[in-house]
């Protein structure tokens, strides 16, 4: 009956329904997916992504029609060791991590590549088999900003990178460096001009295309009172020098670059910043005038496209889970994320099978200091998770739950004082946790929900309790969600246990199920 749950629960997110639009819309996927590279190879399109402080990190998806997305893989477990990325010693990577990657295919390789603030240092993932690796890494400094890895046709290879003003440095043919003695200068100073007004943000997120012997280099801009804005550079050899021009301001549909389909047709692939939920991605239409491409529908993002609607929905990019593993499943499904890298003595699939175990292995001051929080993200219009969990050998002073975590967290969990249980839900909305509500618990299972709404921006996240999986039960206020920079993350369900006393107990978390509408 389980397995029947699962499967009907995935078949919805999948969009399976009778009343589907003929047409595909935007956003194509209603989630947080920034920072998008894009390659085709033969009829397949794959894509990269940010998931910064997560692990495993760098997700790679696949796609036969642009709109219809599948996780393969990611290419690192972990970015790296140290304290930020373990969340030790009050040091963290909340916001940092790894940021924008580039996405290559040359020579029967492919490279996804990114780059660390946390680490110092610029990272090259290769592969011959990108949907089922294995990943081999290089690393070398300094962390080129925000770069685009390019294969020229002389079989050179560059990296285009920076803010403001974009500079091109050459790599060694390996990929593994920056060529000793190579190109290394600025090609376009301040780059972020051509999009007028008082400059904000000037110019980053570099993607370079090469279309009939023309380099396109992309970079989002942000006029000081404006939106963010689309521009593009172009020049007849790689160092230029270059003009450049607005190709689209609209929505603050930005950041990105073109692909082509394998019958002629040219898409732009961006994203919006869409509140709480996150930086979610558009495909828009474009046409070739005079050598410019020439992005949306008379300038403006047509939230229709002329792509037909497949079978909508997230695929795998959430999941529901039941924790019960057979003999060839994966440990855990691609939807799953740890926050920050995860310390796997504390955690199990078997030491109670069919159930998620989460241990205690140090003392930690609140929720966003918690070591191996599960995370998935939440996902629009409106979406819900539920999960059944055995607190019966939680000790004095732990919590553990369902949360949404951002900056401005919330949760509903259970938390043990002495011997004495109870059911809280706990708001971070002001930025000072506040334990909102408080329930006594008496038995060892109870069931945790968390519905988020982000119709209209509404970016509301409502707590919910239940004693026997049928009957709920709302619980403290309505959480304001909001996206923060010191995050840079949309929202995402957590799965959490923290000891703040003393260390050592376990909880068991069992049916975690997510779908588009709360229970009845």
């Amino acid at each position: 009956m389980m397995r029947l749950l699962v499967t009907l629960v995935l078949a919805s997110l999948a969009g399976v329904n009778v009343c589907r639009a003929e047409n595909a819309t935007n956003p194509v996927i209603w989630a947080d997916v920034p920072d998008i590279a894009m390659i085709r190879v033969g009829d397949t399109y794959y894509m990269s992504s940010t998931t910064m402080h997560m692990s495993p990190g760098l997700p790679i998806m696949e796609s036969k029609n642009l709109v219809d997305w599948e996780l393969v893989g990611y290419a690192y477990d972990t970015l790296g060791d140290n304290e930020a990325l373990r969340l030790e010693n009050g040091r963290n990577a909340y916001g940092a991590g790894s940021w924008a990657s580039s996405l290559r295919y040359h020579n029967g390789v492919f490279y996804a590549s990114t780059f660390s603030s946390t680490t110092r240092k610029t990272h090259v993932y290769t592969t011959k088999n990108i949907e089922t690796g294995p990943w081999t890494e290089s690393t070398f400094s300094p962390s080129l900003h925000d770069h685009s890895l390019f294969f020229d046709d002389d079989g050179r290879v560059y990296m285009i990178f920076g803010v403001g003003d974009l500079r091109l440095v050459e790599l060694t043919a390996d990929v593994s460096g920056i060529k000793r003695g190579g190109v290394d200068q600025v090609i376009i100073r301040n780059a972020g001009a051509v999009a007028g007004g008082r400059i904000g943000l000037s110019a980053e997120g570099s993607q370079m295309v090469k279309v009939d012997g023309k380099y396109y280099l992309f970079n989002i801009s942000w006029p000081r009172g404006d939106m963010r804005t689309q521009i593009v550079h172009r020049a007849d050899k790689i160092d230029g020098p270059y003009e450049g021009r607005v190709v689209l301001r609209d929505r603050g549909v930005a950041q990105g670059s073109i692909i082509d389909t394998p019958d002629g047709k040219w898409y732009a692939y961006l994203f919006q910043d869409h509140g709480a939920v996150g930086r979610v991605p558009f495909i828009v239409p474009m046409r070739w005038e005079d050598g410019w491409p020439v992005l949306g529908v008379d300038g403006k993002v047509p939230m229709t496209l002329d792509i037909p609607a497949g079978r909508g929905g997230l695929g795998n990019i959430v999941a529901s889970d039941d924790f019960d593993r057979r003999p060839d499943d994966r440990e855990l499904p691609l939807a799953w994320q740890w926050n920050h890298n995860p310390d796997n003595q504390h955690w199990s699939l078997t030491a109670r099978p069919g159930l998620l175990r989460l241990t205690t292995g140090r003392v930690d001051a609140d929720f966003l200091n918690a070591r191996n929080t599960l995370t998935q993200r939440t996902f629009g219009p409106q979406c819900s998770a539920t999960v059944a969990i055995d607190v019966s050998h939680m000790q004095d002073g732990d919590f553990a739950g369902l949360g949404a975590i951002q900056k401005k967290y919330g949760f509903v969990g259970v938390k043990k004082v002495g011997s004495v249980k109870s059911i809280v839900m706990v708001s971070a909305e002001t930025d000072r946790p506040e334990e909102v509500a408080s329930v006594p618990l008496e038995q060892n299972v109870v069931h945790l929900r968390l519905d988020c709404d982000y119709r209209n921006r509404a970016d509301r996240a409502e707590f919910f309790y239940s004693l026997d999986g049928e009957q709920w039960t709302p619980i403290g206020s309505p959480l304001k969600m909001a996206y923060t920079l010191p995050h840079f993350m949309g929202y995402r369900f957590a799965l959490f246990h923290f000891a703040t006393k003393t260390s050592g107990g376990h909880v068991d978390f069992d049916d975690f199920r997510v779908q588009e509408r709360a229970p009845q």
